[in-house]
């Protein structure tokens, strides 16, 4: 399969996931998605920075960057058009959204933009198929002093193991898989790209954030 036939695929698959989900994407997810708005707040964006949030799906963290950092020129895309439709009838022309695979996207192509300042990937990561080269996508869109931020599922070791083993299987009937290598899989990629990387993780393993410095 080619890689426009398979971000068809992806793409044709979230819409019929979120087609009636995004009504609730949210009241739901606060519920479970935890670290957010802990990356929202470690941010530290300045006015006139550019933030791309890859797969930005109803515009949640968008509407928040914003208010936590004003003057901030926010951008977002996601492969959903359903999801889409949230995130602009939430954020109105606020902020400049566009459809696209996280995978290959061109910054240009989508924004008219070169680079961006911040790049977040919220829950982003463990629904993409390829989801290593999305985060080499984003780590390449990064501009000069650019961090990228990433939150997601870790190994939830804290939980016990009949809890565990619940929330991973609910997990996979929304085709999210935790991605545990995600700290070696980003430490390659510093290096590859000669970035600093920081790691760190929540409480009880459940989320793990990656922090990549351009």
């Amino acid at each position: 399969m080619t890689g426009t036939a398979a971000a068809q695929d992806h793409a044709a698959l979230m819409d019929k996931v979120y087609r009636g989900q995004r009504h609730i994407y949210d009241f739901t997810r606060k519920y479970y998605l935890f670290g957010r708005d802990r990356l929202i707040r470690d941010l530290d964006a300045a006015p006139g920075m550019a933030v791309l949030e890859v797969g930005c799906g109803t515009g949640r963290n968008l509407e928040l960057i914003a208010a936590a950092w004003p003057g901030v020129a926010c951008h977002g895309f996601d492969i959903s058009t359903e999801m889409l439709k949230s995130a602009a009838a939430r954020l109105g022309e606020s902020t400049r959204l566009a459809q696209g695979d996280a995978t290959r996207f061109d910054s240009n192509a989508l924004f008219g933009c070169e680079g961006f300042d911040r790049v977040v990937l919220s829950y982003t990561l463990s629904m993409i198929p390829g989801w290593q080269a999305a985060l080499k996508q984003a780590a390449a869109a990064l501009n000069p002093d650019g961090v990228l931020h990433a939150v997601d599922f870790g190994d939830l070791s804290g939980l016990p193991f009949p809890l565990r083993s619940a929330l991973r299987a609910w997990l996979a009937k929304f085709h999210v898989s935790p991605r545990l290598d995600l700290p070696s899989v980003a430490a390659r990629l510093a290096e590859e790209q000669g970035l600093r990387l920081e790691v760190k993780c929540g409480p009880l393993g459940y989320y793990q954030m990656v922090r990549l410095y351009r």
